[in-house]
């Protein structure tokens, strides 16, 4: 995977003070940006967030997931912890695009599943591709990892990169009447572990 980190920034925040590292993948002509809080290349197991891009419920407030809620609560999380960093990686619709994913929003209305819905349009139930965390995190100097996730591929998709993933930090937020199926879908199909699937 080649990246190429580009600039950095401070970024204040209701949640406190962060830096803002941007990147960019020459091939794809995306750009993927880190925001961090401490010195990430310190000894100590990095808190880190994986998160993607969901212009709907990050900018948006859309109700029909909980990746806006996961945003803010990283940010909390971290800012509270003192340092960490959320690697926010352009890959709307688990990976299929936003278009795309209005597209499985419509085929959810008339009662497909999220995973249902991406097949139906061709798709892989998730098509993100973890590799670009690597040249991100080792820009950051992270070594150990404390993984802030729900979803198992990503552990073993840091571990797969080199990376040590020491601990898996529960990242859930309360459900709605909008994404109870939603999320009851990411844990039946897509394997996440949340503290009410007993897993």
């Amino acid at each position: 995977m080649v990246l190429r980190f580009i600039e950095s920034s401070t970024l204040p925040t209701r949640w406190g003070t962060f830096d803002i590292h941007g990147f960019e993948d020459p091939f794809k002509g995306k750009e993927h940006i880190a925001i961090t809080m401490g010195n990430c290349a310190a000894n100590e197991p990095l808190a880190v967030r994986i998160h993607s891009e969901c212009l709907t419920g990050d900018a948006l407030g859309s109700l029909r997931c909980d990746c806006g809620e996961q945003l803010q609560e990283a940010l909390r999380s971290i800012a509270e912890i003192g340092r960490g960093a959320i690697l926010y990686l352009r890959q709307e619709g688990r990976g299929i695009g936003l278009v795309n994913k209005i597209r499985a929003y419509n085929l959810q209305d008339q009662g497909a599943d999220t995973v249902e819905a991406n097949e139906r349009l061709g798709f892989g139930a998730d098509m993100r591709d973890y590799s670009i965390c690597a040249p991100m995190l080792q820009h950051l100097g992270a070594q150990k990892i404390q993984l802030m996730t729900n979803n198992p591929r990503k552990i073993e998709a840091l571990k797969e990169l080199g990376f040590d993933v020491t601990d898996r930090i529960p990242h859930q937020v309360e459900s709605n009447p909008h994404n109870v199926q939603y999320l009851a879908i990411k844990a039946g199909k897509l394997g996440h572990i949340f503290k009410d699937n007993n897993k």
